[in-house]
């Protein structure tokens, strides 16, 4: 063995080691990178400003259980899961309806295992009002789709409408919270 050769297996653990160093700086900073959080804005939904002003809104009771669905989600995102207001200082009045269309089948019968596809639409028609006066500020109207499976089996069936407005429901309700925040904004 030459003096060179020593030399080189003198300097390959100080590779190695730089090595390593590089390769853990590398792990973690790809590991600090995996975290989710809003590129602008606050990391908590419910703080600021707009929120106390979603806090002090009460919705008034509706009738269908689609729109139920939507005000309970809207109660949730308003007030951050503290329920409806004691004193509200506005007042938000839904009407919604849902619409199901179902795509036509072309020769597909019952014994054929085939789903077919249906779209549920919700749609809500809304007006925000201040609780003293009664003045109305802002109103207007929303929908959401919502594609979903038809299978052969009736419960399934039955299941997957009620799976399709529960969905929309969701969806409307973040898009109302959006609507009300930008009409109270103003």
């Amino acid at each position: 063995m030459s003096s060179s050769d020593r030399d080189s297996c003198r300097a390959r653990p100080s590779l190695l080691r730089s090595g390593l160093a590089a390769g853990l700086m590398l792990a973690l900073g790809v590991a600090a990178g995996c975290t989710a959080r809003p590129l602008y804005g606050d990391l908590a939904p419910a703080s600021g400003p707009q929120s106390a002003e979603l806090a002090s809104v009460a919705i008034a009771p509706v009738t269908s259980r689609v729109g139920q669905e939507v005000r309970n989600h809207l109660i949730f995102l308003f007030g951050g899961g503290q329920g409806q207001p004691a004193a509200p200082v506005w007042h938000l009045k839904l009407d919604t309806s849902a619409i199901n269309s179902v795509a036509p089948t072309v020769s597909v019968g019952r014994d054929s295992l085939e789903p077919t596809a249906g779209v549920l639409t919700v749609q809500a028609t809304y007006t925000l009002s201040e609780a003293q006066t009664g003045k109305v500020v802002a109103s207007g109207q929303r929908s959401v789709q919502s594609p979903y499976d038809i299978p052969a089996q009736d419960f399934a069936a039955a299941r997957a409408l009620r799976d399709a407005e529960n969905r929309a429901a969701r969806e409307l309700a973040e898009l109302l919270r959006i609507v009300v925040a930008q009409d109270l904004a103003r």
